[in-house]
Protein backbone atom coordinates (compact mmCIF):
# COMPACT_ATOMS: atom_id res chain seq x y z
CA UNK A 1 0.00 0.00 0.00
CA UNK A 2 1.49 3.38 -0.99
CA UNK A 3 2.12 5.39 1.86
CA UNK A 4 -0.16 8.21 0.68
CA UNK A 5 -3.15 5.53 0.59
CA UNK A 6 -2.08 4.95 3.62
CA UNK A 7 -2.11 7.60 5.46
CA UNK A 8 -5.68 8.14 3.75
CA UNK A 9 -6.47 4.56 5.36
CA UNK A 10 -5.66 5.52 8.87
CA UNK A 11 -7.30 9.34 8.77
CA UNK A 12 -10.45 7.72 8.01
CA UNK A 13 -10.16 4.72 10.53
CA UNK A 14 -9.39 7.20 13.64
CA UNK A 15 -12.09 9.82 12.54
CA UNK A 16 -14.88 6.59 12.39
CA UNK A 17 -13.70 4.79 16.12
CA UNK A 18 -11.90 7.47 17.72
CA UNK A 19 -8.85 6.25 19.65
CA UNK A 20 -6.99 3.74 18.57
CA UNK A 21 -3.60 1.98 20.13
CA UNK A 22 -0.64 1.41 17.60
CA UNK A 23 -1.18 -2.20 17.90
CA UNK A 24 -4.99 -2.14 16.53
CA UNK A 25 -3.56 0.23 13.68
CA UNK A 26 -0.61 -1.76 12.70
CA UNK A 27 -3.69 -4.64 12.03
CA UNK A 28 -5.92 -3.03 10.17
CA UNK A 29 -3.39 -1.72 7.80
CA UNK A 30 -1.58 -4.69 7.79
CA UNK A 31 1.93 -3.10 8.94
CA UNK A 32 4.33 -3.56 11.08
CA UNK A 33 3.86 -1.31 14.65
CA UNK A 34 7.52 0.03 13.64
CA UNK A 35 5.87 1.96 10.38
CA UNK A 36 1.99 2.05 12.42
CA UNK A 37 4.22 4.60 14.70
CA UNK A 38 6.49 6.09 11.77
CA UNK A 39 2.46 7.19 10.34
CA UNK A 40 1.61 8.45 13.28
CA UNK A 41 4.49 10.73 13.84
CA UNK A 42 4.67 11.95 10.30
CA UNK A 43 0.60 12.64 10.56
CA UNK A 44 0.82 14.12 14.36
CA UNK A 45 3.88 16.55 13.28
CA UNK A 46 1.07 17.78 10.16
CA UNK A 47 -1.25 18.78 12.78
CA UNK A 48 -3.57 15.98 11.48
CA UNK A 49 -4.22 13.36 14.48
CA UNK A 50 -3.15 14.06 18.19
CA UNK A 51 -1.14 11.23 19.52
CA UNK A 52 -1.67 9.60 23.14
CA UNK A 53 -0.35 7.23 24.88
CA UNK A 54 -0.28 3.95 23.40
CA UNK A 55 -1.70 5.43 20.26
CA UNK A 56 -3.78 7.63 18.48
CA UNK A 57 -6.88 9.83 18.26
CA UNK A 58 -8.82 11.65 15.45
CA UNK A 59 -9.05 15.65 15.17
CA UNK A 60 -11.66 16.27 16.68
CA UNK A 61 -14.64 17.90 14.33
CA UNK A 62 -15.40 20.89 17.03
CA UNK A 63 -11.96 22.04 16.12
CA UNK A 64 -12.94 23.11 12.40
CA UNK A 65 -13.43 26.49 11.86
CA UNK A 66 -16.91 27.84 11.19
CA UNK A 67 -17.64 29.14 7.53
CA UNK A 68 -18.44 32.28 9.00
CA UNK A 69 -14.94 32.83 10.23
CA UNK A 70 -13.11 31.06 7.40
CA UNK A 71 -15.58 33.61 5.03
CA UNK A 72 -13.00 36.80 5.94
CA UNK A 73 -9.47 34.58 5.35
CA UNK A 74 -7.86 36.30 2.11
CA UNK A 75 -11.11 37.88 0.51
CA UNK A 76 -9.18 39.29 -2.66
CA UNK A 77 -7.29 36.42 -3.66
CA UNK A 78 -10.59 34.46 -3.11
CA UNK A 79 -12.73 36.69 -5.38
CA UNK A 80 -10.49 36.97 -7.99
CA UNK A 81 -10.31 32.84 -7.94
CA UNK A 82 -14.09 33.07 -7.83
CA UNK A 83 -14.08 36.02 -11.04
CA UNK A 84 -12.37 34.27 -13.32
CA UNK A 85 -14.31 30.86 -12.73
CA UNK A 86 -17.58 32.52 -13.63
CA UNK A 87 -15.56 33.39 -16.97
CA UNK A 88 -16.06 29.43 -17.54
CA UNK A 89 -19.53 29.64 -17.34
CA UNK A 90 -21.92 29.93 -20.06
CA UNK A 91 -25.94 30.43 -20.29
CA UNK A 92 -27.42 26.86 -20.32
CA UNK A 93 -24.42 25.39 -18.17
CA UNK A 94 -25.41 23.03 -15.33
CA UNK A 95 -22.64 23.19 -12.82
CA UNK A 96 -22.07 21.57 -9.53
CA UNK A 97 -20.64 23.72 -6.57
CA UNK A 98 -18.94 22.11 -3.97
CA UNK A 99 -18.59 23.64 -0.20
CA UNK A 100 -17.06 26.50 0.78
CA UNK A 101 -16.48 30.03 0.77
CA UNK A 102 -14.75 30.58 -2.76
CA UNK A 103 -17.77 28.75 -4.80
CA UNK A 104 -20.14 30.88 -2.84
CA UNK A 105 -18.34 34.00 -4.45
CA UNK A 106 -18.86 32.27 -7.25
CA UNK A 107 -22.13 31.90 -6.91
CA UNK A 108 -22.59 35.29 -6.39
CA UNK A 109 -21.21 36.59 -9.56
CA UNK A 110 -23.73 33.55 -11.60
CA UNK A 111 -26.71 35.28 -9.90
CA UNK A 112 -29.02 36.33 -13.11
CA UNK A 113 -27.23 33.91 -15.31
CA UNK A 114 -29.78 31.21 -16.77
CA UNK A 115 -27.65 28.23 -15.21
CA UNK A 116 -28.26 25.19 -13.42
CA UNK A 117 -26.30 24.64 -10.49
CA UNK A 118 -26.65 21.34 -8.44
CA UNK A 119 -24.78 21.81 -4.70
CA UNK A 120 -24.55 20.61 -1.10
CA UNK A 121 -23.68 24.04 -0.35
CA UNK A 122 -26.61 25.80 1.88
CA UNK A 123 -25.00 29.17 1.64
CA UNK A 124 -25.04 28.89 -2.05
CA UNK A 125 -28.94 27.80 -1.88
CA UNK A 126 -29.56 30.45 0.30
CA UNK A 127 -27.50 33.02 -1.95
CA UNK A 128 -29.75 31.72 -4.68
CA UNK A 129 -32.91 30.57 -3.66
CA UNK A 130 -34.79 34.07 -4.87
CA UNK A 131 -33.12 34.09 -7.87
CA UNK A 132 -35.51 32.98 -10.41
CA UNK A 133 -32.95 33.02 -13.93
CA UNK A 134 -30.92 30.37 -12.06
CA UNK A 135 -32.35 26.86 -11.64
CA UNK A 136 -31.58 25.43 -8.15
CA UNK A 137 -30.77 21.78 -7.62
CA UNK A 138 -30.09 21.64 -3.68
CA UNK A 139 -28.67 18.08 -2.96
CA UNK A 140 -30.11 16.14 0.23
CA UNK A 141 -28.49 14.69 3.11
CA UNK A 142 -27.85 15.33 6.80
CA UNK A 143 -27.13 19.13 7.82
CA UNK A 144 -23.88 20.48 8.77
CA UNK A 145 -24.97 23.76 10.35
CA UNK A 146 -21.49 24.53 10.98
CA UNK A 147 -20.11 24.63 7.73
CA UNK A 148 -23.64 25.24 5.83
CA UNK A 149 -23.58 21.84 4.04
CA UNK A 150 -24.92 18.77 3.31
CA UNK A 151 -23.88 15.41 3.58
CA UNK A 152 -23.70 11.72 4.13
CA UNK A 153 -25.17 8.52 2.57
CA UNK A 154 -27.95 10.33 0.98
CA UNK A 155 -26.07 13.33 -0.39
CA UNK A 156 -23.89 10.76 -2.36
CA UNK A 157 -26.87 8.34 -3.60
CA UNK A 158 -28.17 11.81 -5.07
CA UNK A 159 -24.93 12.57 -7.04
CA UNK A 160 -25.22 8.92 -8.13
CA UNK A 161 -28.44 9.69 -10.36
CA UNK A 162 -26.20 13.08 -12.03
CA UNK A 163 -23.37 13.79 -14.71
CA UNK A 164 -23.19 17.17 -14.80
CA UNK A 165 -20.46 19.31 -17.32
CA UNK A 166 -18.19 20.85 -14.81
CA UNK A 167 -17.53 20.53 -10.89
CA UNK A 168 -16.04 23.62 -9.21
CA UNK A 169 -14.20 22.13 -6.19
CA UNK A 170 -12.91 23.75 -2.86
CA UNK A 171 -10.18 22.73 -0.63
CA UNK A 172 -9.00 23.17 2.86
CA UNK A 173 -5.13 22.42 1.42
CA UNK A 174 -2.85 21.55 -1.06
CA UNK A 175 0.30 19.45 -0.77
CA UNK A 176 2.78 19.44 -2.72
CA UNK A 177 2.76 16.81 -4.42
CA UNK A 178 -0.84 18.54 -5.69
CA UNK A 179 -2.80 16.16 -3.63
CA UNK A 180 -6.10 18.11 -2.47
CA UNK A 181 -6.83 17.91 1.45
CA UNK A 182 -10.19 18.75 3.16
CA UNK A 183 -10.50 19.09 6.66
CA UNK A 184 -13.61 17.10 7.43
CA UNK A 185 -13.74 13.27 6.38
CA UNK A 186 -17.31 13.86 6.65
CA UNK A 187 -16.92 15.81 3.21
CA UNK A 188 -14.73 13.78 1.30
CA UNK A 189 -16.99 11.06 0.44
CA UNK A 190 -19.57 13.86 -1.44
CA UNK A 191 -16.48 15.66 -2.80
CA UNK A 192 -15.20 12.22 -4.83
CA UNK A 193 -18.79 11.86 -5.29
CA UNK A 194 -18.81 15.41 -7.09
CA UNK A 195 -16.09 14.35 -9.00
CA UNK A 196 -17.33 10.89 -10.34
CA UNK A 197 -20.24 12.89 -11.29
CA UNK A 198 -18.35 15.68 -13.32
CA UNK A 199 -16.88 15.87 -16.79
CA UNK A 200 -15.19 18.17 -15.71
CA UNK A 201 -13.31 19.26 -12.60
CA UNK A 202 -12.37 22.92 -12.03
CA UNK A 203 -9.76 23.01 -8.53
CA UNK A 204 -10.75 26.32 -6.98
CA UNK A 205 -7.97 27.63 -4.61
CA UNK A 206 -6.39 30.43 -3.40
CA UNK A 207 -2.75 31.27 -2.36
CA UNK A 208 -3.71 30.59 1.01
CA UNK A 209 -4.48 27.03 0.44
CA UNK A 210 -0.86 26.56 -0.42
CA UNK A 211 1.40 24.47 0.35
CA UNK A 212 -1.30 22.08 2.45
CA UNK A 213 -0.58 22.19 5.77
CA UNK A 214 -4.32 22.38 6.70
CA UNK A 215 -6.10 19.32 6.03
CA UNK A 216 -7.17 15.82 7.16
CA UNK A 217 -8.16 13.42 4.62
CA UNK A 218 -6.81 13.06 0.77
CA UNK A 219 -9.48 13.95 -1.55
CA UNK A 220 -8.01 13.48 -4.59
CA UNK A 221 -4.71 13.75 -6.78
CA UNK A 222 -3.46 16.09 -9.26
CA UNK A 223 -4.97 13.37 -11.95
CA UNK A 224 -8.16 14.04 -11.13
CA UNK A 225 -8.30 17.72 -11.90
CA UNK A 226 -9.07 18.91 -15.43
CA UNK A 227 -8.34 22.79 -14.09
CA UNK A 228 -6.84 24.80 -11.62
CA UNK A 229 -7.62 28.34 -10.59
CA UNK A 230 -5.42 30.03 -8.28
CA UNK A 231 -3.76 33.05 -7.42
CA UNK A 232 -0.68 34.47 -8.45
CA UNK A 233 1.22 34.22 -5.64
CA UNK A 234 0.87 30.34 -5.31
CA UNK A 235 3.40 28.30 -4.28
CA UNK A 236 5.01 27.54 -8.05
CA UNK A 237 6.73 24.45 -7.19
CA UNK A 238 3.37 22.88 -6.77
CA UNK A 239 1.72 24.81 -9.51
CA UNK A 240 4.50 22.92 -11.49
CA UNK A 241 3.18 19.54 -9.94
CA UNK A 242 -0.32 20.41 -11.27
CA UNK A 243 1.22 21.23 -14.82
CA UNK A 244 3.39 17.92 -15.00
CA UNK A 245 0.18 16.25 -14.50
CA UNK A 246 -1.63 17.78 -17.41
CA UNK A 247 -3.43 19.91 -15.38
CA UNK A 248 -4.15 23.34 -16.69
CA UNK A 249 -3.23 26.39 -14.97
CA UNK A 250 -4.66 29.39 -14.60
CA UNK A 251 -3.29 32.26 -12.29
CA UNK A 252 -5.01 35.51 -11.44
Amino acid sequence: MLRETRHEKLLSILGDEGVLPVREIATRLGVSEATARRDLTELGRAGRLTRVYGGAVAARADDERPFAEVAVDDPGGREAVATRAAELVEDGDVVLLDIGTTTLALAQRLRGRPVTIVTSNLAVYEELRDDHAVTLILLGGEVRRNYRSVVGVLTESNLRELYVGRLFLGASGILPDGSVLDSTHVEVPVKRAMIKASRQVVLLASAGKFPGDSGLVRICGPEDVHMLITNTSSDPATLAAFGEAGVEVITV
